[in-house]
């Protein structure tokens, strides 16, 4: 088991598909990542590549590849392996043709503690919902109008 990962006090984990149009992921996302870890805020625990040609042809590249694996390797340590090749033809497949996109997951390790504390009150969530961020910028734009 990667290291620091307990089943009992894993907090959420998140899954987000980042797309980029005509291939241009250039990088920028690979120090936000960095930090946010490097806060604890989250730890990345599995992420990937996709690449989709102007043919429609697919090519994965997933983190232990290598030629990723030194570029990222300082951003996770884990080589946990949560997307199946299924998953992410899935992903792929919903890509327009000439573009790509990074599939990350994470654990919201600033969530573990409280989720420990729900539990050990005897406590149970029963409903987490995140509200989309249009919906908080129309929210905000609007208290600003005020």
């Amino acid at each position: 088991m990667p290291s620091g990962l307990n089943a009992d006090t894993i907090g959420p984990v998140d899954v987000a598909v980042i797309a980029f149009e005509g291939s241009k992921f250039n990088g920028d996302v690979v120090p936000a990542l960095r930090e946010l870890q490097q806060a604890g805020t989250v730890r990345v625990l599995d992420l990937s590549f996709i690449h989709k040609g102007t043919d429609g042809s697919v090519e994965i590249v997933e983190l232990g590849d290598e030629e990723v694996a030194e570029t990222f390797h300082h951003v996770t340590e884990a080589q946990f392996d949560l997307f199946s090749d299924e998953d992410l033809q899935a992903i792929a497949d919903g890509l327009p043709a000439r573009s790509s996109a990074l599939v990350v997951a994470w654990e919201n390790t600033w969530a573990a503690r409280l989720g420990a504390a729900i539990h050990g009150s005897q406590g149970e969530l029963r409903l987490l919902e995140r509200i989309d961020r249009d919906t908080v910028v129309a929210a905000v734009t609007a208290l600003d109008a005020d």
